[in-house]
């Protein structure tokens, strides 16, 4: 491996351990839950869920799991 490949390799590892170097604006991914998978998003700062416990009450352990995860990295919430 030459030099350069290895000094990336180095600044990699630090940034990783820096989570507030990174700010997440927009995903979806898919959550492997208990019973189900569900998709989940992240959008201009807004959390959403398909899943039933979220469409009735906005949040749900999904979204909350993925906010304590991810707290670090996310972008301000843009308003409407």
């Amino acid at each position: 491996m030459d030099h350069g490949m290895i000094g990336k390799i180095e600044k990699a590892k630090r940034y990783a351990e820096q989570p507030e170097r990174f700010q997440f604006h927009t995903f979806e991914l898919t959550f492997r839950g208990d019973n189900n998978d569900h998709v989940v998003k992240y959008e201009r700062g807004s959390w959403s869920c398909d899943c039933e416990f979220f469409t009735l009450r906005g949040v749900c352990s999904h979204t909350m799991a993925l906010e304590r995860l991810l707290e670090p990295m996310m972008a301000p919430k843009v308003p409407a």
